[in-house]
């Protein structure tokens, strides 16, 4: 009887890190991006499920009343995902993330005021404690995060156009704010490496040839911060 021929996995298509996170602002294409690297290499995706918040729409509204109820909403859903993080991690399997559940901090720190602000790390901490004795808090940082950005005007125009309802409201001073608070995060961070690209003219969704541009800088960055745009590296 003939055995069956052995299924390889081509090395180029193997995942290059056991956690690798898409992060950036609101339509900059995170999500998409996320799909398309784990088809290509094979990899669980975990996807941020904001339509899961029962508080975003009224965010978007009324910020300053709704700001608290969504933050402390969305820090249950990371300690969540914080877990499967952890136990994907843990066996081995090669996990793709359209976020990092370390970024509450960028959404809290920028809508609540300071005496909401403490109210929601204290909050926020007790909900993120280990369940366990000798367990740890929250989920092991990426390996590598590729961090996309765009002007506040893309993003705006890009939101403008797939015309989520709710999202119909994110005002164009919010974006602005939002992708500050962004670039002030990731020029602090240090824990893994991070590619920071330029998303503006990169197609990585409909364009084949964009995403090997991209695939082929994820493979082969070396240090700890780059900053790529279709074209060129620095």
């Amino acid at each position: 009887m003939n055995s069956p021929p052995l299924t390889v996995t081509a090395p180029q298509l193997r995942a290059p890190f056991r956690y690798l996170a898409i992060e950036g602002p609101i339509g900059v294409g995170k999500t998409s991006l996320a799909r398309r690297l784990a088809e290509r290499w094979s990899m669980h995706p975990l996807f941020e499920r904001p339509q899961d918040n029962p508080f975003l729409e009224r965010f978007y509204r009324d910020t300053s009343r709704y700001a608290l109820p969504a933050q402390l909403h969305f820090a249950l859903q990371r300690a969540q995902q914080a877990r499967d993080v952890t136990v994907a991690y843990a066996a081995g399997t090669p996990l793709i993330a359209d976020f990092m559940t370390q970024k509450n901090d960028i959404f809290a720190r920028l809508t609540l005021p300071e005496d909401e602000w403490q109210l929601y790390r204290a909050l926020a901490a007790c909900i993120d404690a280990p369940q366990t004795v000798g367990s740890p808090a929250g989920a092991p940082a990426p390996e590598f995060v590729v961090y996309l950005q765009a002007s506040p005007e893309v993003l705006f125009a890009r939101i403008q156009k797939r015309a989520v309802p709710m999202e119909l409201q994110i005002s164009a001073a919010y974006l602005h704010a939002l992708c500050d608070a962004y670039n002030e995060f990731f020029y602090h961070y240090d824990r893994t490496p991070v590619l920071t690209v330029n998303a503006e003219h990169l197609n990585p969704l409909d364009s084949d040839a964009d995403l090997a541009l991209l695939v082929e800088r994820i493979e082969t960055m070396r240090g700890r911060k780059e900053f790529f745009v279709k074209g060129t590296s620095l």
